[in-house]
């Protein structure tokens, strides 16, 4: 399986309030932080006094104005990046639409107006805490790829999410003829938490997808997002993979037409060695790697290399070529639990299928039906059950 994620630090809030008072070029109180006048000193009366508060980790900055309104506020990171906000209270508050980024540096020029016409510039500066603890994730599928009508959008995070709802807020997802679907919360194969984003039926061909994950000053609830995730794919041909596991036959549809017929040897029936039911759906075309029967908890130790490997669930079933069960293909089930056939039909196969593509396996004895998180399962729940799993309700 490949690597998912590392770990790493998080965050603490701070508080700090500075006030500005334009006509006095005076230093804001709190570390780096500075203001100073830039123009209207020729003008008679008081300026309007400035009161800018670097928020608590994860929330919005807010400048205030007394005396005067706030004709604008810029608020500008080390990078040079902008927090947008907007101005209410008839001028006197500017609050931004983003939160705040633990750890980050933020300058602060605000343009206020008296009554009278008189036009003051202040600037400040302040810098967030530090995370005592940063939550990553990882994306699929990958960046501009092309994928089968069964994948979902798929979120894992390095640290556990308690704050669900928070998070999945600040999830986007935009598709190009309005697609419906919904987020869902499981538990991946490897422990930590997911969230997938699944149509209610499978993709139309030809659709592009995009995911604004705007989670930049988020709190996880254990951990603290340090940055925004943008991703986006397009959805291929409409192939179907169906696996009859007790007529032993694989067939490959593609836009309702059958394409081909493989017989195919699956899992041994009547113990460990079965395989999984439901739909499964293609997670990578992983070609020739080591398989070694420990890994998956069988006692019969078997350790090769298989040549065409597609991976169907995080708990090691594939679709493969197997030549050493080549007296068994379309007759009887004598895998370890994968789907096997011969050199030939494996090579030609994978050619012609596509991550994404869903393979739906049935057949009377087997293990069960395919976990949400063991792999991407999302596919063997109703639309009513999967959308149960958001937790916006």
């Amino acid at each position: 399986m490949p690597p998912i994620r590392t770990s790493r630090p998080a965050l603490a809030a701070v508080a700090l309030a500075v006030s500005l008072t334009a006509c006095t070029a005076q230093a804001a109180s709190g570390p780096g932080s500075s203001a100073a006048p830039s123009r209207g000193a020729a003008q008679d009366g008081p300026s309007a006094k400035v009161s800018v508060v670097d928020p608590a980790a994860g929330r919005p900055v807010t400048v205030t104005a007394a005396g005067g309104t706030l004709a604008s506020v810029t608020v500008t990171d080390a990078e040079g990046g902008r927090l947008a906000g907007r101005v209410a209270g008839g001028g006197a508050r500017w609050t931004s639409d983003r939160k705040a980024v633990p750890g980050a540096a933020y300058t602060v020029e605000a343009v206020t107006r008296t009554a009278g016409g008189k036009e003051t510039t202040t600037r400040s500066s302040f810098t967030t805490a530090e995370a005592e603890r940063v939550n990553r994730l990882t994306l699929a599928p990958g960046k501009n790829t092309t994928v089968g009508v069964g994948q979902p959008l798929s979120i894992v995070f390095d640290r556990p999410v308690r704050k669900k709802a928070d998070v999945e807020r600040q999830l986007k997802v935009t598709t190009s003829n309005g697609t419906e679907g919904s987020w869902g919360w499981v538990t991946d194969h490897s422990g930590r938490d997911r969230v997938d984003w699944r149509p209610r039926e499978y993709w139309k061909p030809g659709t592009k997808v995009t995911l604004e994950a705007d989670l930049n000053g988020t709190d996880s609830g254990d951990g603290w997002f340090v940055r925004d995730y943008r991703t986006g794919f397009t959805v291929g041909a409409a192939q179907v993979v169906k696996v009859d596991l007790d007529a032993k036959r694989l067939t490959l549809v593609k836009d309702g037409r059958t394409v081909r017929t493989i017989p195919v040897s699956g899992g041994t029936p009547g113990g460990d060695k079965r395989s999984w039911r439901g739909t499964a759906v293609l997670m990578a075309k992983e070609g020739t790697i080591n398989m070694n029967s420990e890994t998956v908890g069988l006692g019969d130790a078997y350790d090769k290399m298989v040549d065409y490997s597609m991976r169907l669930t995080w708990s090691g079933m594939y679709a493969h070529a197997a030549p050493w069960n080549a007296a068994y293909f379309g007759k009887a089930n004598r895998s370890s639990g994968c789907i096997g056939m011969s050199d030939a039909d494996a090579a030609s196969f994978y050619a012609q299928v596509r991550v994404g593509d869903p393979f739906e396996i049935r057949g009377a004895d087997t293990k069960g039906v395919v976990a949400e998180g063991n792999g991407y399962g999302a596919w063997n729940l109703s639309w009513a059950r999967w959308k149960e799993k958001s937790a916006l309700g």
